[in-house]
């Protein structure tokens, strides 16, 4: 009966101690830098030497807090070995068992355990460090560890039965230990694991759902910010934040006033208004992140204004600081890490949304620059050509060069429209049949033109489209034959795109020319075909595509969806 109490006391005082496990798996998950070198896939010597102090401290102290018997301890200092090796490696748990199997060696030198405690603590530090790789495998890990955890027990009763003597003593004290220690330090390691994990498991939840939270609003928000960073645009963004960040208030600023404030605090903090705080300022000026704890710190004018705490985190292109993006909190809740993180987070997120749209905007700037350009390029010689020939023709055939009149100043009144607009397919042909009207007249019989227009006339195009291909198909293909040529133009159907192609008879080009009209990089003289291929690219996502044979003519092709714009008056 005493032998069956002891047993139940140990095993009590042994479990008892599991306020202590949770107090250093505690300190584990909170203190950063323990956390960091736990879950280092590559650590360095230093937190090697770190985890190796705090997993065999941690031993040491069970062996200080092991319960007298027959001149041995029963104890618990398996556990913070047991766990080193597990969650540090087999370096750590090796170091660790050393350590803590010297220390119990050495406050009992020539003790009737201290042999055997020291080589089994150093043994149990072996195997929980060769298992950590399946360890770090296991779906259950807690489970895992207090398994193996038994099993490095029971192999340290084998242990003691085979170096202590005498060994009735050792076979007695065995008999009495055995069953608290398996089962307690068993449970230990795995209440260690479980609240460890746990807490790692945790932080990574709240990351994944902060990073949710974060993606889903700058989601929502690309809509409008790609269009710009306005007051419109970031009222709009402001509110989607608000909705989805349970925030007591949002604010957008540009550098010098505010753009949106939605939430607590809206009916003076007014949209257009000067910034009004200098905390703000300071982190335009410094473009990094600042945090404002108390109303103080926020330091708003206007008395009785709700807002009690506040990130302020810059917003930024190319490094400039182009604005703010401010979170708030009222009351007695203050604003957090998890707010800081997703303020950082939405702030990098924004910034590059912003600089999309402002490398769009200016895509689009110089997309019509360059057609601005092809206009005043193409008028310059193709008008000194025309006033030529209408010049030669005024005493000689005034009727005419009266006609080739009306045509050139139809031509100029088409070529007038702005760049960025559409224009039917019809009068991209009539702009072509004003052109080539100029043209037949210096080259006569040796141009003609054949049409087979199958598309909608109604076919949306950018102005300046077809044209430049056809006077390419003039100006290198038929003029430069004796004999002159036809142009084919045909416009037709396909499924949802429509193909366009303007084919010749002309000289043609090899491959080597052919490869240079559409190259920026080198020198060609082919500059509407170049505009017009990037025009294309950059509004369809396709260019042009030519096929060349000298000698036989020139093919040049190219299509749009159906569905890229309605149909012009259709």
């Amino acid at each position: 009966m005493h032998f069956d109490n002891q047993i139940i006391i140990l095993l009590r005082n042994l479990v008892s101690q599991g306020g202590l496990i949770l107090f250093f798996a505690f300190l584990l998950t909170r203190i950063k830098v323990l956390k960091r070198m736990v879950l280092a896939t590559h650590p360095q010597p230093r937190d090697i030497v770190i985890l190796v102090l705090f997993f065999s401290g941690i031993g040491i102290l069970g062996t200080y807090t092991g319960i007298p018997i027959m001149g041995a301890l029963a104890n618990a200092r398996v556990v913070g070995v047991f766990v080193g090796g597990l969650l540090g490696g087999p370096l750590v748990g090796i170091s660790s068992g050393v350590l803590a199997g010297l220390h119990r060696w050495s406050i009992d030198i020539g003790g009737f355990t201290s042999v055997a405690c020291m080589v089994s603590t150093v043994t149990e530090g072996v195997i929980a460090g060769l298992f950590s790789f399946r360890f770090r495998k296991a779906e259950k890990k807690w489970l895992f560890a207090a398994r193996w955890g038994a099993t490095a027990e029971l192999i340290q009763m084998v242990l003691i039965l085979l170096i202590a003597r005498p060994f009735a003593d050792a076979f007695q004290l065995v008999q009495i230990i055995a069953l608290p220690m398996v089962l307690g330090n068993a449970v230990g390691i795995g209440m260690f694991i479980a609240v460890s994990e746990d807490a790692f498991h945790e932080e990574e939840r709240i990351a994944a759902k902060q990073s949710h939270r974060v993606l889903s609003t700058a989601r929502e928000t690309t809509e409008f910010l790609h269009t710009g960073f306005t007051p419109e645009t970031a009222a709009m963004a402001a509110s989607i934040i608000l909705k989805n960040l349970k925030v007591s208030a949002v604010s957008l600023t540009d550098r010098e006033k505010c753009l949106a404030h939605k939430g607590a605090g809206e009916n003076h903090h007014k949209v257009l208004e000067p910034l009004r705080t200098s905390l703000t300022r300071e982190v335009i000026q410094s473009g990094s992140y600042r945090v404002a704890h108390t109303k103080e710190e926020i330091s708003c004018s206007e008395y009785g204004c709700p807002l009690s705490s506040a990130v302020i985190v810059p917003l930024k292109i190319k490094g400039q600081t182009i604005g703010t993006l401010k979170l708030y909190r009222t009351g007695r809740r203050t604003v957090n890490s998890v707010d800081i993180e997703v303020a950082l987070g939405l702030a990098t997120l924004f910034s590059t949304q912003i600089e999309v749209s402002e490398l769009q905007r200016q895509s689009e700037l110089l997309a019509t620059a360059e057609l601005q350009a092809l206009h005043s390029q193409i008028r310059p010689h193709f008008l000194f050509n025309a006033l030529t020939t209408i010049t030669s023709l005024i005493r000689t055939k005034p009727q005419q060069a009266r006609a080739l009149l009306i045509s050139l100043s139809e031509l100029l009144r088409r070529s007038l429209k702005k760049p960025d607009t559409r224009i039917p397919l019809e009068e991209e042909l009539k702009y072509i049949r004003s052109y080539l009207e100029i043209e037949k007249t210096r080259f006569g019989d040796k141009i003609s033109i054949e049409y087979a227009i199958d598309a909608p006339k109604s076919t949306p195009l950018p102005p300046l489209t077809l044209q430049p291909i056809v006077e390419n198909a003039v100006k290198h293909g038929i003029s430069g034959k004796l004999q002159g040529g036809t142009i084919w133009l045909s416009a037709r159907q396909k499924g949802g795109s429509i193909c366009f192609e303007v084919r010749d008879n002309g000289i043609g080009m090899d491959r080597g020319k052919v490869s240079c009209a559409l190259n920026r990089d080198k020198h060609s003289d082919n500059i509407g075909l170049r505009n017009v291929n990037e025009r294309l690219e950059y509004l369809y996502g396709r260019g042009l595509h030519i096929t060349s044979v000298p000698g036989e003519g020139t093919t040049v092709e190219f299509t749009i969806p159906v569905q890229s714009s309605l149909m012009i008056g259709a």
